[in-house]
């Protein structure tokens, strides 16, 4: 499994951009050096404990964000160098991951399945995987070493992504990676 934001993807300029377009709807200035905050966490978190939103200020600023992400922020990605190399040594060493993926899942825009367990329960329930023992995460945050680690599956961390050595190593990341392709080399022993 591997996460998308700041693993597979950097992605930082979109998500920050569309956090800070929602904040702007409610008069809130942010200071641009703090909103790397967002990257990670899922949104309604994000808003209720970096700006104290109740529940219902929580659901309009997720609507505000996706307002800029669904036609803007989407778009301000890139995939970090070195992906598509690990990811094809993995597919030619006999991972056939479909070109490179079987099945992409992941949170919904309507906020449902964002908490890290529930998309990787989703997606492992899709791709018909019943024995978690032979799956392995890839992410970048402590939320994806913790939501795998909740089901009983290692994480690696993506140390070239939006976490740190110390945040991955505190969260049980069972190896960590500066590169794709040391990821790569990793699991393939």
């Amino acid at each position: 499994l591997f996460d998308l934001d700041g693993t597979l993807t950097e992605s930082g300029e979109g998500i920050i951009n569309s956090a800070v377009y929602a904040l702007k709807k409610f008069g809130i200035e942010p200071e641009m050096s703090t909103m790397t905050k967002f990257l990670g966490p899922p949104l309604k978190d994000s808003f209720r404990d970096f700006y104290g939103f109740d529940d219902e200020k929580c659901e309009q600023a997720v609507k505000y964000y996706r307002e800029y992400y669904t036609t803007k922020g989407i778009f301000e990605n890139r995939v970090y160098e070195g992906v598509e190399d690990c990811l094809k040594m993995l597919s030619e060493a006999g991972l056939h991951l479909a070109q490179y993926f079987d099945y992409i899942g992941g949170a919904e825009l309507d906020g449902s399945r964002s908490v890290k367990a529930d998309v990787i329960v989703h997606t492992l329930k899709n791709c018909g995987v019943n024995d978690r023992s032979q799956v392995i995460m890839a992410g970048d945050r402590h939320h994806d070493v913790l939501g795998a680690k909740a089901l009983g599956i290692d994480c690696i961390g993506m140390l070239y992504g939006y976490g740190t050595r110390e945040e991955l190593s505190k969260a049980g990341a069972v190896y960590i990676a500066q590169t794709p392709l040391e990821a790569a080399k990793w699991l393939l022993g």
